[in-house]
């Protein structure tokens, strides 16, 4: 693994020589309950990328911190509207080609980002003439659980990475277990909207039975299946572009 941003530009340009796929972190700063850092979704993806890099050997750039969280306010947000991070990827990965750098991994932590990044694969690929070969994914697709926010899952992925966790100030959230497909359907849509309006506190789901132990086992499962794709990735022409 290379973290781009800690090499002196005479050794960085000798490594693209002999290794040409990088992988670029896209997180978000919004609110997750009282009990997570508005960071959450910006630490979690770099560590799983960190991760990704270092058993693929891909060049590692920074995260990018900001993405699409408008949906969080009135609780605090700091927004990009979905074009100017579309935009910004764009304009990242092109001059990455400039650099000779033509596979690119883009990993999505946040789902207000989805939007986004989904048809940046074509795009880029017109763009720079199919030089650039771009794959997006968002991790949470690399795990059998299901996924929430600021709950059981995302709770446990930040206690084995981090020591920014409050748990004595953790909240039950959303709870949508017993909830009709219709009606889980409805509040999804209310959330992509207004996030507060359906879950009150910011929460979906469950964060009181945490543990890093369980985090730590989320983790392992997201970074081999991440690892096993991306390598299939560069090998196989049949490749999906987009997960």
């Amino acid at each position: 693994m290379v973290v781009v941003k800690d090499q002196l530009d005479p050794d960085l340009r000798k490594i693209i020589k002999k290794q040409k796929a990088v992988i670029i972190p896209v997180g978000s700063i919004e609110q997750h309950g009282p009990h997570l850092p508005v960071s959450t979704d910006s630490d979690i993806v770099y560590e799983v990328a960190r991760r990704v890099s270092e058993k693929c050997n891909f060049l590692l750039l920074p995260t990018i911190s900001y993405g699409v969280s408008f949906e969080h306010a009135p609780f605090f947000n700091l927004s990009l509207k979905r074009q100017t991070l579309e935009q910004l990827l764009i304009d990242i990965c092109l001059s990455l080609s400039s650099n000779d750098i033509n596979s690119i991994f883009i990993l999505n932590g946040h789902h207000g980002n989805q939007k986004a990044v989904e048809n940046l694969s074509k795009k880029i690929n017109r763009l720079s003439k199919k030089k650039v070969r771009v794959f997006v994914f968002s991790y949470w697709h690399f795990m059998k659980h299901e996924f929430d926010h600021a709950g059981f899952v995302e709770t446990s992925l930040m206690l084995a990475i981090s020591k920014k966790v409050k748990m004595k100030r953790a909240q039950v959230g959303l709870i949508t277990k017993n909830l009709s497909k219709k009606e889980k359907s409805r509040i999804a849509k209310l959330a992509s909207k207004s996030f507060p309006s359906a879950t009150r506190n910011g929460i979906w789901g469950n964060p009181m039975k945490s543990t890093a132990k369980d985090g730590k086992k989320f983790l392992a499962q997201i970074v081999r299946n991440l690892t096993k794709k991306s390598q299939t990735c560069l090998t196989d022409k049949s490749r999906k572009l987009h997960h």
